[in-house]
């Protein structure tokens, strides 16, 4: 017999966390709130969480709509607080990357320039993900020599001062292609990386949920096959819309990526500041669809890992009733957010 393999949710540091924003990157009067963070439940609704696991009290959590009652704001006029919060509440994810476009939408400042920007340790795990797209750049400038890249920062460096000859000719032709001076271009390759580090966090957000949503839609087949579950309409129904939604919001994703990576191709192909720039902007206009479907669907997968860590935790009749009380809720509106996003594009 083998091992029953146990599934873990996917937990990631606040400013890291597709489904976690931390108040105190937003400039709010109330002491307690600016302690505090927002979180989507498994329900897919933004709540606010005053404490977590404080001496196993566990987590203390608010509906937004509670807090003028909670915090004794005055009747006869709407906190400023209140009016932020309830707009963050509404944004579909809390990924840095979603969260720089859809605050300067809703014309909401941060604390600080340096908020939205994930932790060390996050870019640390991404460089195996940036090889993708730092290879055809020191390609480009470095050709066949031999490099040593562990991090991003180690890319720049190598074009702040590149030590080889040859690299410097072909750090200037790469200027004069992009109608830049010499000394602008490692802020290029900055740019650079930060607009390939958002897909190299959105695909690593993807591999690390298919484990998870394999064994859920393996569950389906077992739902569908037990004597007593397969009379039950309303949950075969309900599964096969899940089931539905699932696969295709993973194989959109996927093709997205897909997308992604030959305009990246494209790129390289003829490299200038203008078809950068129309990377940079292809990418970053999938930003909030992609980060809300994939917050969506780590909320709910974590919570199918924590329900049923292994293969048969709970049975098919247990899983069953799971899915009915808290998995089918708010499908509806990650398939509308899929609906809404912009037409998938590509490198003209």
């Amino acid at each position: 017999m083998g091992i029953d393999k146990v599934l873990k949710p996917l937990e990631d540091g606040e400013m890291d966390s597709l489904f976690i924003l931390p108040l105190r990157i937003i400039p709010l009067e109330t002491p307690a709130l600016r302690t505090a963070r927002l979180i989507k439940n498994v329900r897919l609704r933004s709540v606010v969480e005053l404490f977590s696991n404080v001496e196993g009290t566990g987590s203390g959590q608010v509906e937004v709509e509670a807090l003028p009652k909670l915090f004794g704001w005055p009747d006869d006029k709407i906190h400023p607080d209140f009016l932020v919060v309830r707009k963050l509440a509404l944004l579909p994810s809390y990924d840095i990357y979603s969260l720089r476009i859809s605050l300067r939408q809703q014309g909401i400042s941060v604390s600080s320039s340096e908020a939205l920007r994930l932790s060390p340790e996050k870019n640390a795990e991404l460089t195996s993900y940036m090889g993708l797209f730092t290879r055809p750049l020191i390609h480009e400038i470095y050709g066949d020599e031999n490099v040593n890249i562990q991090s991003f920062d180690d890319v720049i460096a190598l074009f702040r001062d590149p030590d080889i000859q040859k690299a410097k000719q072909n750090l200037q032709r790469m200027a004069d292609k992009l109608h830049l001076n010499l000394s602008d271009v490692p802020r290029f390759i900055e740019d650079y990386g930060d607009i390939f580090l958002s897909l190299s966090y959105y695909r690593q957000c993807l591999d690390k949920l298919e484990p998870i949503i394999s064994d859920f839609l393996g569950s389906m087949y077992d739902i569908r096959n037990n004597w007593q579950l397969k009379q039950d309409a309303n949950l075969l129904r309900t599964c096969e819309m899940i089931e539905s939604s699932v696969n295709g919001l993973m194989a959109n994703i996927t093709g997205r990526f897909e997308n992604f990576d030959r305009s990246t191709k494209d790129m390289w192909a003829n490299i200038s500041a203008e078809r950068f720039k129309k990377v940079k902007e292809l990418i970053e206009s999938y930003h909030t669809s992609i980060g809300g479907i994939l917050c969506a669907l780590t909320v709910k997968m974590n919570a199918w890992a924590r329900m049923f860590p292994k293969k048969l935790s709970g049975g098919p009749v247990k899983r069953g009733e799971f899915i009915m009380s808290e998995m089918k809720q708010g499908f509806e509106s990650i398939k509308k957010a899929e609906d809404d996003a912009p037409m998938l594009a590509g490198l003209n």
